[in-house]
């Protein structure tokens, strides 16, 4: 592998809003990159539409795991300093949230700041993501430059999310850098080893454990 650190890196940050993990992540990141040279680009995406192609199931949909997601999020909020309070009801659709993220800037690519309003609105305040009146609120916050139900806004949010899943992307929160994907919020010190050149990129154990033969493979028909 290249030596790193000699340029800034770019980080691209995949996130819905829907996922409290990704709030967590998106909470967590500037300390897990802290002294590094890297730029975070934030990209909305349609957590449903990724798991729609792969035939997943979202841990909020599954008897159980709903419970355990709800807990554990809960506690490492806890564990973070970080503020959150369940939303009124959960999962919620996100398609206009992330219409309004995407509208803030004529790229797609919202800034930080205006993330941060949106993971708040739904994460931080316990109330019903997708209430009108809370959302007219939001809307004006972030002041979007484009109209967010827009023909372009749907395309450039379709486009991101396809492009996501061309690339192998297949939950959020996921960061990308250098084609390698890192998911989840305990990958990020995994992504700051990576970034400081770590040792354990310099063999090929990356692509390696992509050629790991399948032994079984089970019918989730039953």
């Amino acid at each position: 592998m290249a030596e790193r650190g000699a340029s800034i890196d770019s980080v691209t940050f995949y996130l819905d809003f829907i996922s409290p993990y990704a709030y967590l992540a998106f909470h967590t990141i500037p300390k897990a990159l802290e002294g590094l040279a890297v730029e975070v680009q934030y990209q909305p995406i349609l957590f449903g539409a990724l798991l729609k192609h792969h035939g997943h199931r979202g841990p909020a949909e599954i008897a159980g795991k709903r419970e355990w997601t709800y807990r554990q999020v809960l506690w490492l909020a806890h564990q973070q300093g970080c503020r959150l309070r369940l939303p009124s009801r959960h999962p919620f659709n996100p398609l206009a949230l992330l219409r309004l993220a995407v509208a803030t800037n004529p790229g797609g690519l919202p800034t930080r700041e205006a993330c941060q309003q949106v993971f708040e609105h739904v994460w931080a305040g316990g109330g019903e993501p997708e209430d009108a009146e809370r959302f007219e609120a939001l809307r004006a916050q972030l002041n979007p430059v484009i109209d967010p139900i827009s023909d372009n806004v749907k395309r450039q949010l379709r486009d991101a999310t396809e492009t996501a899943i061309a690339a192998g992307v297949f939950g959020v929160p996921t960061f990308a850098v250098d084609g390698k994907h890192f998911w989840g919020q305990d990958a990020l010190p995994m992504l700051r080893d990576y970034l400081l050149g770590g040792r354990w990129f310099q063999p090929d154990v990356w692509e390696d454990c992509a050629a790991l033969p399948v032994g079984v493979r089970r019918d989730p028909r039953g």
